[in-house]
């Protein structure tokens, strides 16, 4: 994934990509459902890689969890302080976290790994493992296919990807699938996707 031009292209709409996706209000309530439902009930710290204006974060902190926001494109991050001056936001990489081993309890990528090429995906995963507790949980949204293809995103290059087969990819990277849930196309939007996972076992929850 070349940081650099994602960086460049979300920070060329980064007004209009708050003004339309900026408040929790506009997400799904089944996704803010399914992110509740899996990333509010365990103790410590949840990374939101990849959090955008913060939006997710913010909701995810007034459920009392412990969220903290990643995000490459400081246009983002500076609006997410602004709108959550008690929150912590800060720039980063999903494929360096800069966070210690075993230290995180739950990470949301929700359609933050959208970027990722495939080929660069098991890294990534990788690495979200690599911070996780055990049994810790992994909440990822994306966008749904028959087969793992690129497309041309509004903002900039996306892949979308089979369920089973992010969930194997999941799996490989030493997650177990807990949840899923689709939701086919509807208007202008595309069809999506959303697992979420644990480190290890699922017995282990």
């Amino acid at each position: 994934m070349d940081v650099k031009q994602v960086r460049h292209a979300y920070a060329s709409v980064a007004d209009l990509y708050i003004e339309l996706f900026g408040t929790s209000r506009q997400v799904h309530a089944d996704d803010l459902a399914f992110i509740g439902q899996h990333l509010s009930i365990r103790p410590g710290a949840v990374l939101d890689v990849g959090c955008g204006p913060g939006h997710i974060t913010g909701h995810l902190r007034s459920m009392g969890v412990d969220a903290r926001g990643i995000d490459v494109v400081p246009e983002f991050i500076a609006h997410a302080k602004a709108a959550d001056p008690h929150g912590m936001y800060h720039l980063g990489s999903m494929n360096s976290l800069g966070v210690e081993n075993h230290s995180v309890a739950g990470i949301l990528a929700w359609f933050s790994l959208i970027h990722v090429p495939p080929q660069e995906l098991d890294g990534v995963l990788a690495e979200f493992h690599r911070v996780m507790t055990p049994a810790g949980a992994l909440v990822v949204g994306f966008f749904d296919g028959d087969e793992v293809a690129a497309f041309d995103h509004k903002v900039v290059t996306a892949y979308r990807w089979p369920v089973d087969e992010f969930a194997e990819r999941l799996a490989r990277a030493g997650f177990s699938e807990v949840d899923r849930q689709q939701r086919p196309s509807v208007g202008a939007h595309r069809p999506c996707a959303a697992i979420a996972a644990v480190v290890g076992s699922a017995d282990n929850r």
